[in-house]
């Protein structure tokens, strides 16, 4: 029988050869395109770890800098026991303590013979205005356990405690943070900030305090804002017209500081700690984040919906015997003009005390 030969088959050839995961791929552009994006999946997952890191390193620095920051101010403060332990009054009260000298000797109330030449007191109520106080050096007052006196030698008799006392028995307001400020390193805080404006409506050549002043709004440096704050005896209204500038010195300090690129700025914020740990002495209970709350407070007093000015006054000379020429305080309208203020009662606006 003859031999049949089988037809050759229609269809595309099949391999049957098994494919090995060693074989050739067919496409080599294929190929370039796995191991580019392979290459390039290996490079992004190693990047995503470093910029995570990268990420939390920044998180550290911005949350470490202000805490190291404050950690670092707090351990650069000085402290005094001052406060007197009474019962709390509503609010929150801080009495500010300016001392005039020269040599800078008697921060912190230890020195003999140290004084304070500005003593002002602030109030946050729980509701209503927050006021800033002038109490003028002069004012003639009880001294717990002395005989009564100008309120500046309470400072003398007793340092930061027994100024606490006589301002408490004054105003009936318990304070809740006692804070002292050398005015000699005011001049610092006014350099790190770069100057302030101040004004004042009189020409004024006074060779004690050193103030050379043309009547107006300037810009002043640490120098000028020092004996602009000094300058006493040639304001016709002497103790009362520098608390006023006074007031207007640490408030133009605090409405600088408002500027955000002060703020954030690592060498401004190095230099005005510097400064102002300097100057500043506070109750032992006290610490930067209350330094904070006090310029806030500030900020509001000076503002139109807070309060200024100096309690009630009678006479600018009175004069009850062996303390020269004192200032007389209208008794019973200094208690209302202190309760209104511990309530927060007490329409916003500028107390002058001689109205």
């Amino acid at each position: 029988m003859p031999r049949t030969t089988p037809a050759p088959p229609t269809g595309p050839r099949v391999s049957q050869r098994p494919t090995s995961p060693h074989s050739r791929p067919s496409n080599p552009s294929s190929l370039s395109e796995r191991q580019g994006h392979s290459a390039g999946s290996a490079r992004t997952t190693r990047r995503r770890p470093v910029a995570r890191i990268i990420a939390v390193l920044v998180l550290v620095a911005l949350v470490a800098w202000p805490v190291g920051l404050v950690m670092w101010a707090n351990g650069k403060l000085n402290r005094v026991e001052a406060l007197s332990g009474a019962p709390n009054t509503p609010g929150d009260t801080y009495l500010i303590a300016g001392s005039d000298s020269r040599e800078g000797t008697d921060i912190g109330g230890d020195a003999p013979g140290a004084r304070t030449d500005t003593i002002m007191l602030l109030h946050a109520p729980e509701d209503g205005p927050t006021a800033l106080i002038s109490l003028p050096r002069d004012i003639y007052v009880a001294i717990p356990g002395h005989d009564s006196s100008k309120i500046n030698a309470a400072y003398s008799w007793g340092g930061a405690p027994l100024l606490v006392d006589t301002v408490e028995e004054l105003t009936g307001l318990t304070v809740d943070h006692y804070v002292e400020v050398g005015f000699s390193g005011v001049q610092g805080i006014v350099d790190a900030v770069g100057g302030v404006e101040l004004c004042y409506d009189r020409d004024v050549q006074d060779k004690e305090s050193r103030l050379d002043w043309t009547a107006g709004c300037h810009m002043a440096d640490g120098d000028q804002a020092l004996a602009f704050a000094r300058m006493r005896k040639a304001d016709p209204l002497g103790d009362i017209g520098r608390a006023e500038r006074q007031r207007q010195v640490v408030s133009a300090v605090a409405t600088s500081l408002q500027d955000p690129a002060k703020l954030i700025n690592p060498a401004t914020q190095t230099k005005l700690i510097n400064a102002g740990t300097g100057a500043v002495v506070v109750d032992e209970q006290s610490g930067v984040t209350d330094l904070g709350k006090l310029a806030l407070a500030f900020r509001n007093a000076n503002s139109d919906s807070g309060i200024t000015g100096t309690p009630p006054i009678e006479s600018l000379d009175y004069r009850p015997g062996g303390v020269g020429s004192a200032v007389k305080l209208d008794d019973e309208g200094t208690v209302r003009f202190f309760a209104d203020i511990a309530t927060g009662s007490l329409a916003p606006g500028e107390y002058n005390g001689l109205d």
